[in-house]
């Protein structure tokens, strides 16, 4: 490829990357997707590409639909609960978060309800609702109908809206709560800590099998508790907490020594904390680590 295409895809890759990310919930196999999106424009027939961004969009989201099914038996088989990659966005990595419906669409939780998609009803919604495509230039991507690409969009927002509403609160508010759960955290205050969980409070872990993670959600705030308090006798001295902004929202980094041990995410209901989502296997932190080792 010339230096001049080289330079042109590199001005498309942050998009790419966002919506590659999006469809996978994976920063590892979306930067493996849009590597290999690179290969095949460095391989095209220039004159077949009208318009590169469009024409890339498509490979990604394709190659994606690819991704997706295969992904799907892998994670039947994963060991505990499967997570989607923390990715650190105040540098800009997944495209701008200025607003809160920017930040909701990167966010643990989102990403996490939309495992409950097929992948073409994931394809539709990222598209339709991260990216602003219509529904011709839908299906223009996916080789659909326009009235098939309408149907799925309406199917992914009935299967998102069947599940419990979600509520963000002020970014000011998230803030103040994940600050305090930081303390609370930092010194075993159960009573501190017991003040921030909602009654019916979920603590999700992912290990991978790769390190010793809960296999199982832990639910209800005295089991949760009494979780916390289990992993703060058994390495409380040894882990040091720190804040980021993880996936639009500020998120609690664990680490022991100079290695990033874990990531938690969070979401909210009544200003209290409902859920947890702490990722622990270390082949999901290689992104957070390269982007924190940049900072």
């Amino acid at each position: 490829m010339s230096t001049a295409l080289a330079e042109e895809f590199e001005t498309h890759r942050p998009r790419l990357f966002g919506l590659a990310y999006r469809m996978l919930g994976s920063a590892e196999e979306a930067e493996d997707t849009v590597q290999d999106a690179y290969l095949r424009f460095s391989g095209a027939d220039r004159a077949g590409i009208t318009h590169p961004g469009a024409w890339l969009a498509k490979v990604v989201t394709n190659l994606c639909l690819n991704r997706l099914t295969s992904a799907r038996a892998r994670r039947e088989s994963y060991v505990g609960t499967w997570l989607p990659e923390p990715v650190v966005t105040v540098d800009g990595t997944l495209g701008p978060l200025e607003s809160a419906e920017q930040r909701d669409a990167v966010s643990v939780a989102l990403l996490v309800l939309l495992e409950r998609l097929t992948p073409t009803e994931r394809a539709v919604y990222v598209l339709r609702e991260a990216f602003g495509y219509g529904h011709r230039e839908i299906a223009d991507v996916l080789d659909l109908s326009e009235a098939n690409c309408r149907q799925l969009h309406r199917r992914a927002l009935k299967r998102l809206e069947s599940a419990e509403s979600r509520f963000r609160p002020a970014p000011d508010r998230q803030r103040e709560l994940v600050a305090s759960f930081l303390s609370a955290a930092r010194n075993g205050d159960l009573a501190g800590l017991e003040k921030l969980l909602a009654d019916d409070v979920t603590w999700w872990s992912d290990g991978g099998g790769k390190v010793r993670a809960a296999l199982r959600p832990v639910q209800g705030r005295e089991k949760v508790l009494r979780f916390l308090l289990g992993i703060h006798q058994k390495y409380g001295a040894d882990l040091d907490f720190a804040v980021a902004e993880v996936n639009g929202a500020d998120a609690v980094l664990l680490r022991a020594g100079d290695t990033l041990y874990g990531v938690v995410a969070f979401e909210y209901r009544d200003g209290l904390i409902r859920e947890a989502w702490t990722v622990m296997n270390p082949d999901k932190l290689q992104c957070v680590r390269r982007q924190l080792g940049r900072s």
